[in-house]
């Protein structure tokens, strides 16, 4: 059975709909809570594939979160090895980071928005993803790390996908929300949505929405991603 490792910085931020493709292809999911668990240690094998999942904090912040440090080494350990390693919005961000690439604070984004892909983007898996409003729910972004490919953008945020040779895959924003789970966001991040004046119930009715329209085009990218490592063509 191929093992995929994801690394989760909130327990209601989890592979949402994607796992279920993941199932799907025969993948044993095992979740490791960053700060709490070791991500891969010496009780976990190194995975066929790892996730890197979404979070609140910035890869800046390794005094306060000293384990940050230890997720950046271990993605620079994965990348340069070559080994299937996708990362959204915190995850990618920290991808950035292992490669190289600036990461810090930006313009904020919060909210649903069509990406523009990338003629290299429009090439692959993302192409799925044309015209779907994707969520985004981010304070910081990262440069382009070298040797990466841009994949999309937005006009707030240059950089929101990235490949990276063949098997590495950042995603700034989120593919993975579901209905109703994202309730979960409503109230974990209430605090911040109460800050910038985001009235909820109408927010609720977008997402309900918009999650259920990208379930299907979210899982069809990751199928397709996953066909050509699992293939050893890879269709980015």
């Amino acid at each position: 059975m191929k093992r995929v490792t994801v690394i989760r910085h909130l327990a209601f931020e989890d592979l949402g709909s994607l796992v279920a493709v993941l199932n799907h292809r025969g993948y044993r999911v095992t979740y490791r809570d960053a700060g709490v668990d070791a991500a891969v240690g010496t009780d976990l094998p190194e995975p066929d594939l790892l996730v890197v999942l979404g979070g609140p904090i910035g890869v800046y912040q390794q005094e306060d979160y000293p384990w940050l440090g230890e997720e950046i080494s271990l993605l620079r350990h994965r990348l340069e090895a070559g080994r299937p390693t996708l990362g959204i919005c915190l995850g990618a961000q920290i991808m950035a980071a292992a490669l190289g690439a600036r990461v810090g604070p930006a313009t904020s984004e919060i909210g649903w928005s069509r990406l523009e892909l990338t003629p290299r983007g429009l090439a692959g898996p993302l192409r799925h993803l044309a015209g779907v409003p994707v969520l985004h729910w981010h304070g910081d972004a990262f440069a382009l790390p070298p040797g990466a490919d841009r994949l999309a953008l937005t006009p707030t945020t240059p950089n929101q996908a990235f490949a990276f040779g063949s098997y590495g895959l950042g995603l700034q924003f989120h593919p993975e929300v579901q209905w109703p789970e994202f309730e979960r966001w409503l109230i974990g991040h209430a605090l911040q949505l109460a800050a910038l004046g985001r009235p909820i119930p109408a927010f609720r009715i977008e997402s309900r929405i918009r999650c259920k329209a990208l379930v299907a085009p979210a899982r069809r990218c990751l199928e397709e991603w996953l066909d050509g490592i699992e293939a050893g063509t890879p269709g980015l």
